[in-house]
């Protein structure tokens, strides 16, 4: 992610303070070797299994994982007619996936002949995340997209002021939060759970997952008659690089503000 967006070296919008020039064209293709198993399934039969996956990040878009076709079930493959073109990839063909009655339509794609300047896209297959009922990274179930080596989530204890106001009434005030910093994201401040009082606090049906950071659960405020939902959320079972903010709430929605040592903060 850092690579691909918000002005990372491979973005269409480069960094504007640097001491280099890059040659090449305005839409970047970088091919990096993937380091561990990756396994995808559908309805419980395993579709690919690879130990010599690629990533491909791409100028403005996540990485996307490749596999060598060799890794993929072909019993499972059925070719469609759909076809897309990619001005920096070429002509891309497409194969639905077949389990028994599940079909999984135009799931995977590859590029038959791909341009010259990408000539190592040939043989490799990608599929939508989407379309597939689960991922593995090694033995470990992923959700949402696989995890860019280039994007870091870091965790830091604050003591700066951090008060946070929601419907006009300040629901919290600490300087027992922490700082949670994310590739391409502002930083967000997570406060005790504890330091919010648990009756302005009602379970929400909604939930998110991040690679990075684990599943949320979020959560809406009552304060009188004014319902804000899903104000908040926090992760219950965050994932190692985001242990830290384990019992911690983190507000963001509108009608929302949070204020960190008096200056109100996106």
């Amino acid at each position: 992610m850092s690579l691909t967006l918000g002005g990372g070296p491979l973005s269409s919008r480069s960094p504007v303070e640097v001491n280099y020039h890059l040659e090449g064209p305005r839409h970047r293709l970088f091919w990096q070797d993937f380091p561990r198993r990756v396994r995808a399934l559908l309805a419980d039969e395993v579709v690919l299994d690879s130990r010599n996956a690629k990533l491909l990040h791409e100028s403005n878009l996540l990485p996307q994982l490749y596999v060598p076709r060799e890794d993929v079930r072909e019993d499972l493959l059925e070719p469609t007619a759909h076809r897309t073109h990619c001005p920096f990839k070429g002509d891309a063909g497409y194969f639905s996936v077949r389990v028994g009655d599940r079909v999984a339509e135009n799931a995977l794609w590859h590029y038959p002949d791909p341009k010259p300047e990408v000539g190592w896209l040939s043989g490799h297959l990608a599929a939508y995340w989407e379309r597939m009922d689960a991922w593995f990274d090694e033995d470990e179930e992923v959700f949402g997209h696989l995890r860019d080596p280039f994007h870091r989530v870091d965790v830091r204890a604050t003591t700066r002021q951090v008060r946070v106001v929601v419907a006009d009434a300040v629901v919290v005030e600490t300087r027992r939060a922490k700082l949670l910093s994310e590739t391409g994201l502002p930083n967000r401040f997570y406060v005790p759970a504890e330091d919010v009082p648990p009756d302005l606090l009602e379970p929400s049906a909604t939930h998110t997952a991040c690679p990075y950071k684990g599943t949320a659960t979020y959560h809406t405020v009552r304060i009188g008659d004014r319902v804000i939902r899903d104000a908040a959320w926090s992760y219950p079972d965050p994932l190692d690089g985001a242990r830290a903010i384990a019992a911690h709430l983190c507000f963001h929605a509108e009608g929302v503000q949070t204020y960190v040592d008096g200056d109100l903060i996106d």
